[in-house]
């Protein structure tokens, strides 16, 4: 049950996150695609896609300006939706090392 609330939580959350950045995705949306898939990939590589889906995860614990692999200067306490961050990889790819 818990998986079936998670995967719905994250359908609901890319749906939101892809229309919301829709107009920035339309100049290259396999390459948008890509690096959406490529996030989560990511999250479920580490075993933090459920968390993700739970607003769970302190994203400040993975950004580094300069070393990545998020490459923001994010204060302790960042919990993002996923949403938020689906959102962040379709408008602003290069903030993600999964996305070169």
């Amino acid at each position: 049950m818990k998986k079936t609330i998670a995967t719905l939580t994250l359908a609901a959350s890319m749906s939101v996150g892809l229309a919301v950045g829709a107009t920035a995705a339309a100049a290259a949306p396999n390459e948008r695609g890509a690096c959406v898939q490529a996030g989560l990939g990511t999250l479920m590589e580490l075993d933090l896609l459920q968390a993700a889906a739970q607003k769970q995860i302190d994203y400040s614990t993975l950004a580094d300006e300069e070393d990545g692999p998020i490459f923001l200067d994010l204060p302790a306490g960042s919990y993002l939706s996923l949403g938020t961050v689906v959102k962040l990889h379709t408008t602003s790819p290069e903030l993600f090392a999964w996305c070169d």
